[in-house]
């Protein structure tokens, strides 16, 4: 990330011009005096100091017309102008040409009679080459050619501070870490609000004009409640990657540092983040238009103190002339002018959060990968607002055949289950996301345990109606509580479409995906699993709990007649404040519930304060809940319905259909199946 400072230049006293400095060693002052001015070729081996640049921005015509006249003294004199700063000497370079605008290079050196430790530097021709660094050094040694130099004077002209060049098209190459799947771009935004602890977010696609075509495009916003950031929160967040805190907390998602950069460029090509704390608010601005044509990335970040409502430039982070530069790069490369910035910091009001606005979305042919609809108002859940991925297309897993996966193009589905434990309201197009966490809504329980690895897992199965008429079945994954992969077949599952349908599995592998040595199985992007004896052992693990379970719990049903179907163990219901889950009687109908239920209401009538009903480890539910199970029992010629099993609660059964017009799946010794 390139480093900017504005610097007045000044000779007796007297201003020369104000410039712009990219990339300095060091952080310089906002004043800076010519001590001197030498000739070229009294200074050996000048061509090879480490460099930065300096551009005029005069503030007046006068100021304009001294830089001009400072540059033509320096080239008709063939002469530098010293500069000299703690231990530091800057070479102002006349330019090859001279004009009122020109820029110009500063060489530098150190002159540091102590050491200087060993580290890389990035050379300035080769952006990439690595130069290593360290030892004592004296101004003496400089009146000697390259030739001459002692090995430690050679390496102490060499900059204290490390630098890291990115050329502009690294931003392009960030957003292919979600090539495969835009929604894992969402996703990680999504992560980024769960951490600051936001209770509710916002995501749809607005239309913006942009400033120099005129012309209307869509522009994806998400928005929080969070905590917010402060300066060097943004900075961290901006930043090529960063270090992570040694604390080990399972709640929190962010573990690579490169998310929201990654997530953004895939979504599109410019991002501004509006974000507000107690105490602050900055701008950051992500950008692949305002550095097309550069040489290193430029990311334009303004900080406010806060006090109330009262907002003032953070002069402790940048000074007021970085300020409005930054500022005015925001205004010139993006929609938002100073009206429509403040528009959207009032909607924080007196409280904290983080906006991120998008735009220059990422193409499909003529159209936009994403594609985006409203919804009806007092609509049923069919006609909700959505956002889609245009293409429309199932992910490819082993073993399925399936097409119909709607979490694999519909953002709603998607984060329906994206939280094991949801608790944050998410809205998509404005309409809220009812969650549906898995494990509550499946029949046939079995909560199994196990140790892999000597790590304790534990998996949740079930039987899931609305999976089996779509065809699907698999294990869902979750890494600190955020699903990392879904319907992932293993055992029989993976080797006929008919084994396993339906049978869905919910397990967290958090214990077992993190060491201890703070390395994690993970993809960066958050989408998969390393390959490690960890994802291996867990596979064999899955495989043999769902062979048991498939062989032991398989009940043959006429599901085609009279609409007979399996409903979930127990219907459940999420309250709007506490988002904790409570169970309904069986005798409730559901569809009397309102739009937004609280725990103080029926049938429920208690406290948010009340904990959450669990499942028991190593226990069965198998549901009578069936609608159509009264001609079941008469078409079935009142056979004798076999095999008590345990349960918890209610006195449910366990029933085997043996007249039922499809057959019962058995599993052959050599894992072959028939019917």
């Amino acid at each position: 990330m390139q480093m900017v400072m504005f610097l007045v230049l000044k000779k007796d006293k007297k201003m020369i011009c104000t410039t712009r400095c990219l990339d300095p060693p060091i952080e310089l002052p906002q004043e800076l005096s010519l001590t001197c001015e030498i000739s070229k070729n009294k200074i050996h081996s000048l061509s090879e100091f480490p460099q930065f640049s300096l551009t005029p921005v005069p503030n007046n015509l006068r100021e304009k017309s001294e830089w001009g006249n400072f540059l033509n003294y320096l080239c008709k004199k063939d002469k530098v102008a010293l500069i000299t700063f703690k231990q530091y000497q800057f070479y102002i370079l006349p330019p090859a040409l001279v004009s009122t605008s020109s820029p110009v290079n500063v060489a530098y050196n150190i002159d540091n009679t102590g050491s200087v430790d060993t580290r890389p530097r990035d050379s300035e021709s080769a952006g990439s080459q690595l130069e290593e660094c360290g030892g004592p050094n004296t101004a003496e040694g400089l009146k000697f050619s390259r030739a001459e130099e002692t090995c430690n004077e050679y390496q102490s002209r060499v900059p204290l501070k490390n630098f890291i060049r990115a050329d502009p098209s690294y931003l392009k190459t960030l957003g292919q870490a979600h090539s495969g799947w835009i929604f894992g771009a969402i996703a990680e935004l999504v992560d980024n609000s769960k951490d600051a602890k936001a209770t509710k977010m916002d995501i749809f696609v607005d239309i913006i004009q942009l400033k120099k075509s005129r012309k209307d495009v869509p522009m994806l916003c998400l928005i929080d409640d969070g905590q917010g950031m402060n300066h060097d929160e943004v900075m961290k967040m901006v930043s090529f990657g960063h270090k992570q805190s040694d604390k080990v907390d399972t709640d929190r998602i962010g573990k690579f540092g490169v998310g929201f950069k990654t997530g953004a460029m895939r979504l599109g090509r410019d991002v501004l983040v509006l974000t507000q704390t107690t105490t602050s608010r900055s701008l950051a601005f992500l950008s692949q238009s305002l550095n097309e044509g550069k040489d290193n990335i430029e990311i334009p970040i303004v900080s406010y103190c806060r006090q109330g409502q009262l907002m003032e430039v953070d002069l402790s982070m940048q000074s007021e002339a970085l300020a409005k530069y930054n500022l005015k790069a925001i205004k010139d490369f993006s929609p938002f002018n100073k009206y429509l910035i403040g528009e959207k910091a009032a909607l924080f009001g007196t409280g904290t959060g983080t906006q991120i606005y998008i735009w220059n979305l990422d193409e499909w042919g003529s159209k936009y990968c994403l594609e985006w609809h409203d919804g009806l108002k007092g609509g049923s859940s069919f006609h909700q607002g959505d956002i889609l991925i245009q293409s429309k297309r199932t992910r490819s897993r082993p073993g399925q055949i399936s097409q119909k996966v709607p979490l694999d193009y519909s953002l709603r589905a998607y984060l329906e289950i994206i939280f094991l434990v949801p608790r944050m309201k998410i809205s998509v197009q404005r309409t809220l996301v009812k969650s549906r966490p898995l494990s509550k809504f499946l029949t046939q329980t079995v909560v199994e345990t196990g140790d892999i690895l000597r790590r304790p897992v534990e998996l949740i199965l079930g039987f899931s109606q609305l999976e089996w008429e779509r065809a699907n079945c698999g294990m869902f994954l979750y890494w600190h509580g955020r699903l990392i992969e879904a319907y992932k077949r293993v055992g029989g599952m993976t080797h006929s479409a008919d084994v396993g349908r339906g049978v869905i599995g919910v397990v967290d592998v958090t214990n077992l995906m993190d060491d201890e040595d703070g390395r994690v199985w993970v993809h960066n992007n958050k989408q998969g699993f390393q390959d490690s004896e960890q994802y291996a052992c867990l596979e064999q693990w899955l495989s043999r709990k769902v062979d048991e379970y498939w062989d032991n719990n398989f009940d043959a049903l006429e599901l085609n007649k009279d609409n007979c179907v399996f409903k979930p163990d127990h219907e459940w219901v999420q309250c709007d404040k506490c988002r904790k889950w409570r169970i309904l009687p069986t005798d409730f109908d559901s569809r009397k519930l309102p739009l937004e239920w609280f725990c103080f209401m029926k049938p429920f009538k208690g406290q948010c304060s009340d904990s959450e009903q669990k499942m028991a480890p190593g226990i069965v539910n198998v549901s009578t809940k069936r609608s159509g199970y009264a001609c079941l029992l008469k078409d079935s010629n009142d056979k004798k319905l076999e095999g008590d099993r345990k349960t918890s609660g209610a006195d449910y059964k366990s029933i085997k259909y043996e007249d039922a017009k499809i057959p019962a799946l058995k599993r052959l010794r050599k894992g072959l199946w028939k019917q």
